[in-house]
């Protein structure tokens, strides 16, 4: 039997806190903010409660703290206009690894990371995509990523 599990409703409050955990990693100008939990927070009770959606998340629960997440994977699935070897246009995009302080080298990420893989396939997804930190890179590689040299850009609205 798997240890991981498809993420409910329930874990919402468990699920911001590992995404928290994500960010404080990465130091960053919102690393320590958590006052858009509260806000975040219903709209991601609503994500986690279909199950049919383009969106998942995948736990593994904290083996010595009942009711904790040890560890997070989240995706969605995008619809992008079709190109040679993905005609479909379905794209995965990965976010939100992370795995509690006191739970990491376990091979948690890892099957959290599997298991969503296979949802993307099951879903049709003809590529992934993901940002990765260089403490996370092997691990994305040792499962088929390759770096790109994608000139990424983003802006907050």
């Amino acid at each position: 039997m798997s240890l991981v599990r498809r993420a409910t409703t329930e874990d919402a409050e468990e699920v911001l806190r590992l995404r928290q955990v994500m960010i404080d990693s990465q130091s960053g100008p919102d690393a320590g903010d958590t006052e858009w939990h509260a806000e975040g927070l219903p709209a991601l009770r609503a994500r986690l409660s279909e199950p049919d959606g383009d969106f998942a998340a995948f736990v593994v629960d904290h083996p010595e703290r009942p009711g904790a997440l040890a560890a997070l994977v989240v995706g969605t699935i995008d619809y992008r206009i079709g190109k040679a070897g993905n005609p479909r246009g379905l794209a995965g995009y990965v976010f939100s690894v992370a795995t509690d302080p006191d739970a990491r080298r376990r091979g948690y990420a890892r099957a959290c990371m599997e298991e969503l893989l296979a949802w993307f396939r099951e879903r049709g997804a003809g590529q992934v995509l993901l940002t990765a930190s260089k403490q996370a890179e092997p691990l994305y590689a040792s499962l088929g990523f390759a770096r790109k040299p994608d000139p990424a850009m983003g802006m907050r609205l």
